[in-house]
């Protein structure tokens, strides 16, 4: 894993809110899925680690953003937790994976990636979380990737580009959203692997 990505360790992961400002807007829902690497370089999706969060003293939550959410934020059966506790309860696992895979940050997946990254840094900002794992800027983005692959920017119509199916009544959930995300990105990675004759991506 360390060799194939320079050093960093993928990590899909995909946030609900209240709006689109990191700084102001509420952090609702947020997931991420590790992956592993067997002996061949191929990549497979881990299960999403997944957490319902409480809105945060003060926190804005647009009614425009609310109609997109697949759930209702209000609703007491979320068992929703702290930002503090949904952040570590991600940030535990990935820095374990970043250990254990050698690697060293582990640098965010995701589909509009540079937000669901100001999102995750505003709220450990907001927490005061020094050992955020994910690298400060760098990203890897499935509109590309889906854009080079298949000709698509949209994660629905990706999908079934790239042989998943996609439940529509689903979307807009973090943990859903993140896992179509891990296995868009494992289809392309691998898919590449197989078609690639050249140098072994990563090598010296």
């Amino acid at each position: 894993m360390e060799s194939r990505f320079r050093g960093f360790l993928p990590v899909a992961v995909d946030v609900e809110t209240g709006g689109l400002v990191p700084e102001t807007d509420a952090l609702l829902e947020i997931a991420a899925v590790l992956f592993d690497m067997d002996s061949e370089g191929c990549l497979s999706p881990r299960e999403p680690i997944q957490a319902a969060v409480l809105p945060f003293e003060g926190a804005r939550m647009d009614p425009v953003s609310l109609e997109m959410l697949s759930f209702d934020p209000h609703d007491p059966q979320r068992d929703a937790v702290s930002e503090q506790e949904a952040l570590e309860r991600m940030f535990r696992p990935i820095r374990k994976a970043v250990r254990e895979h050698h690697c060293q940050r582990a640098v965010l997946l995701g589909h509009n990636a540079a937000f669901d990254l100001a999102v995750v840094h505003a709220a450990a900002a907001r927490c005061g979380i020094k050992r955020n794992p994910f690298h400060p800027f760098s990203t890897l983005d499935t509109v590309s990737l889906g854009a080079v692959a298949y000709g698509q920017t949209v994660l629905a119509r990706i999908a079934p580009l790239a042989g998943l199916e996609w439940d529509s009544s689903r979307a807009h959930s973090a943990d859903y959203d993140a896992w179509m995300t891990a296995q868009i990105f494992c289809r392309v990675v691998n898919d590449w692997r197989d078609r690639y004759s050249g140098p072994t991506p990563g090598a010296a």
